[in-house]
């Protein structure tokens, strides 16, 4: 399949009522292309390579656009089976939820920062790197030992 037949697809797919998804992405892929214009070899497919660009950009939208999309179900799940009639599953949710929000508010401040914006608001490491002021592969190291971090305190009460 063509970088540009599935680029296409990517822009069809999932409906894609959302334009500011997709123009996030668009902007993404020529600011990614911009970016490592410099590295690109002479006498390189120029276009091939904006097409690959953006189709894993699209990739990696809808993967995480997916586990969130899970992750909400199941909240929304455990939300519903956590009513009046199950008081003890309602104690259990809120005592796992304050455990979270104590873990990732113990994080250091960059780290609690890079792993909001990446897990909960989605935003792109670029960006990331942006508002913290540090490359986009610290932003990635943060929101990695965030994690680490996370599922240690996590898993030392039980959870993980």
């Amino acid at each position: 399949m063509s970088g540009e037949k599935k680029s296409s697809e990517c822009r069809l797919s999932s409906g894609w009522p959302r334009s500011c998804a997709a123009d996030a992405l668009f902007q993404e892929t020529f600011l990614r292309a911009f970016k490592a214009y410099g590295s690109l070899p002479p006498g390189a497919n120029v276009r091939a390579w904006l097409f690959a660009i953006a189709t894993n950009l699209c990739r990696n939208h809808f993967r995480a656009e997916k586990r969130r999309n899970l992750a909400r179900a199941a909240m929304s799940a455990e939300l519903r089976g956590s009513d009046e009639r199950d008081p003890e599953r309602a104690m259990r949710f809120n005592e796992v939820r304050a455990r979270i929000e104590r873990a990732v508010s113990e994080l250091p401040r960059k780290q609690r920062l890079a792993f909001v914006q990446r897990k909960f608001h989605g935003v792109d490491y670029d960006t990331i790197e942006q508002s913290l002021g540090c490359s986009a592969e610290t932003a990635r190291a943060h929101v990695f030992q965030a994690l680490r971090k996370i599922r240690l305190a996590l898993g030392s009460d039980g959870l993980v």
